[in-house]
This record gives C-alpha cells, structure tokens and sequence, in this order.
C-alpha cells in the first residue's frame, strides 16, 4: 500500500468519527498546541480529544509531517483521568511510522482555580512510554510530571516539571514547561509557551511556541495554530501546527471539562 495513503486514511478515520460524535459533545476548552499541560482532568465518563491535523517540523532543510498527532484523556472518577497519546511522522524519506506512544495516569492532587476553587491547582501525571514502530523507540520508558496551573486577572499560567527514563537504554531524562495565556475576547486567547528537555546522551530539547486558540460561534469545537521555534540545537528548527480540540460525554457521564486557564 502506498505510504501516503496510508497516512491520509487514517485521518480520514479520525475525521469520521469527530463528525459521528460532535452532535453529542459537550463544550470544551481547547488544551492544544502545548507540549506541557495544565492541572485539569476530564469528568468521569468523558472523553476529551485533542487532534493535531497538520504538523511540520523543518530541520536542516528537511520537512517532517506529523499527521496526526492525537490525545485522548478520558475521565475514569472524580479527579482523576487516564491518557493516552501517539504521533505518526512521515519523514523527508522512507515509511510512515508510529512515534511517541504512552500511557499515563493524571490526578488532581489539590483542586484551584481550575476546578472553581480558591488558589491554585495542582496535579500528577505519569505512567509508561510505550514502543514505537521508530527503532530509537523500540523499547519501555517512564515518565512522570508535576503541573500547577493559577491566574491572575486575564492571565493564566502552567507550570510543568518532571523526567524519567527513555525508552533506548534507560537513560534518565529531565523535562520542564511553562505556558501562559491571556484572554483576548470571549472565545479567542494568545497562548505562549517555552519548554524543553535534556538527558544523559542528547543535547537539551527546547524551543518556544507563540500561538492561538479559538472557538466558532455557536460551536463546541475550539481552533489552534502555533509556530514553534527551536532555542537549542536538539529542538527542531521550526514547527508549524494546527489542531482541534472537542470533547463528549459518554451515556453516564457528567459536568464539562474545564481544560486551560479560562473556562
């Protein structure tokens, strides 16, 4: 089968079932473009999906696509969520390959402004990386991230540290992220983001991102595009990516989800 293809009807798939479910979502606040995230989860029996559709790295002159880049949390009780991620890259040359599977818990270790509270939130999230299709991937790792999120005023802030081991040889890692936003009008905020990470064997991976998230009217699907720049030599040149978010309720399930700092 012909490589390209192959990645054009898989997302198709994903475009089909947007369209079988969005009559039944429930309004969501788009957490995309990010590397990091916030301290927020799904309610029980709900199913948030992020949708990278389009992304492009370019480094050292050569493009990389990454379609689709796809997050899926789902809310399993009160407080807490399970998460599931997974990219499929076509590089410059060669076959479509899956990248960057895994598997993580997250919990609401104390609920803030995030959840309608006082203060700010804070949350846990960790669990597996689990083998790629890419030979440097082919292995388990562990990952594990602290994140408080707050506000002041208009602005919202994220901040994320964490590591782990990598899925090659073990070797530990370090990760760190800080994302703010503010509100332009109701339904549009300009996001910003620098993040990075480094291990025993690789040079840092950092890069900062400026972007913006935006709900149609009268819909319960929010918009993103961003423009990545790299600020070490690990990081891809520059990332161009555009997504959805939108989010739906299972026959049981309950509440919205509050992502991101303005619900």
């Amino acid at each position: 089968m012909n490589k390209t293809h192959a990645v054009g009807k898989g997302a198709v798939v994903l475009v089909t079932v947007f369209l079988m479910t969005i009559g039944y979502s429930t309004p969501a606040v788009g957490y995309r473009p990010f590397i990091s995230t916030d301290a927020a989860v799904s309610e029980p029996q709900e199913m948030d999906i992020e949708l990278g559709y389009f992304n492009l790295e370019r480094t050292d002159k050569e493009n990389t696509f990454v379609i689709p880049q796809v997050v899926m949390n789902y809310g399993i009780t009160q407080g807490w969520e399970v998460v599931g991620e997974f990219h499929l890259e076509k590089p410059p040359e060669g076959a479509a390959k899956l990248v960057s599977p895994g598997l993580f818990l997250k919990g609401v270790l104390r609920e803030g402004v995030l959840q309608q509270q006082e203060g700010v939130s804070v949350a846990l999230e960790a669990g597996p990386l689990l083998p790629s299709t890419a030979s440097e991937q082919n292995g388990f790792g562990f990952e594990g991230i602290g994140i408080l999120s707050g506000e002041v005023r208009r602005f919202a802030y994220h901040v994320n540290v964490g590591g782990g081991v990598d899925r090659q040889q073990t070797n530990p890692f370090f990760l760190w992220g800080v994302i703010g936003e503010i509100s332009l009008l109701t339904s549009l905020r300009l996001v910003g983001e620098v993040s990075g990470g480094s291990s025993k064997e690789k040079i840092p991976n950092n890069s900062m991102l400026l972007g913006v998230i935006w709900q149609p009217p009268s819909s319960c699907v929010w918009l993103d595009a961003g423009i990545r720049k790299s600020i070490s030599p690990g990081a891809p040149d520059w990332l161009f990516t555009t997504g959805l978010t939108w989010s739906f309720a299972f026959p049981a399930g309950t509440g919205i989800s509050h992502r991101g700092g303005q619900p």
